[in-house]
């Protein structure tokens, strides 16, 4: 793993002289990275710690969190209104308005946040909600029996966890989604840890969002920009994957063991996330003066 992806910690120099004359775009995944990934995923909470961490790292850098859950309840656990939220794979985001207008993409809607300050909210899935509401309400009929399976509304997918399923019954599960998804054909399925998703089928993910937030924030010339995406899941890897093919910025995949992944940096944990955020308000502050 360090040879393949060496420690953004222990590269972080190379990170730094790579970023110099540049200016940097942060973007994080939530779960396993900002907070751990636990049992009841309604108990994913961030520490105070990486709160604080994240709020400075932001007041030096655009910042945004892209997750797969559902964007008010990644801001429910996050709650600085300095970030970007990219909710269900991205296809719900939110920031305040900066360069990009409801003329520019068809799906953004100008809207208020609860502060009253104006933010740009886009969603290409909107005509999706009432099919995604049935879906959600389909499979927690169908998967009450199985002891530990839970299943969550976020917004634009369904997700259902299955990590606290015995293993004998993670068939079971499966069986009931699909079961409820061939009805839907405009709905497809994909795997997260220890998770299965079902989700439009339109061209959107993680990828895509990452490159609608670097336009939208005017941030999108390679040769002045650096975006550094952090993220441990399957889903973190389209983002990962379009930094790779554009030959611009670095993703880091966060991770304790090997994986194969379109990653050039790793960090183990949460907690060496959060060294690597506090790494970057220093560099930023010593290369201001």
């Amino acid at each position: 793993m360090q040879l393949k992806y060496p420690s953004a910690l222990a590269s972080f120099e190379q990170i730094a002289n790579l970023a110099k004359g540049k200016r940097i775009a942060l973007f994080l995944d939530y779960d396993g990275t900002l907070s751990p990934i636990v049992e009841n995923p309604d108990n994913a909470l961030m520490s105070d710690v990486m709160r604080s961490a994240v709020k400075k790292v932001a007041k030096y850098f655009p910042t945004a969190i892209i997750s797969g859950r559902s964007r008010d309840k990644v801001y429910e656990f996050v709650g600085l209104t300095e970030l970007y939220y990219a909710g269900s794979h991205g296809m719900d985001i939110v920031g305040p308005v900066r360069h990009s207008t409801s003329d520019d993409h068809p799906n953004c809607i100008e809207s208020t946040d609860m502060q009253g300050n104006e933010v740009n909210l886009f969603q290409p899935a909107r005509e999706f909600l009432p099919m995604i509401d049935e879906v959600f309400s389909s499979l927690v009929k169908s998967t009450e029996a199985i002891k530990g399976a839970t299943v969550e509304n976020n917004k634009f997918c369904v997700s259902v966890h299955y990590r606290n399923v015995d293993e004998d019954k993670w068939k079971a599960v499966w069986e009931c989604v699909e079961d409820v998804i061939k009805k839907y054909p405009r709905l497809r399925l994909t795997l997260g840890r220890k998770v299965l998703e079902i989700r439009p089928t339109i061209n959107w993910d993680k990828g895509k969002a990452l490159v609608f937030l670097l336009e939208s924030l005017g941030l999108s010339n390679c040769d002045d920009v650096l975006p550094i995406y952090v993220g441990d899941d399957r889903t973190d890897e389209d983002a990962f994957k379009i930094l790779r093919e554009r030959n611009c910025g670095y993703g880091i995949l966060v991770s304790k063991s090997p994986k194969e992944s379109n990653a050039f940096y790793s960090l183990r944990d949460p907690s060496e996330v959060m060294e690597f955020l506090k790494s970057l308000v220093m560099w930023k502050k010593s290369s201001a003066q």
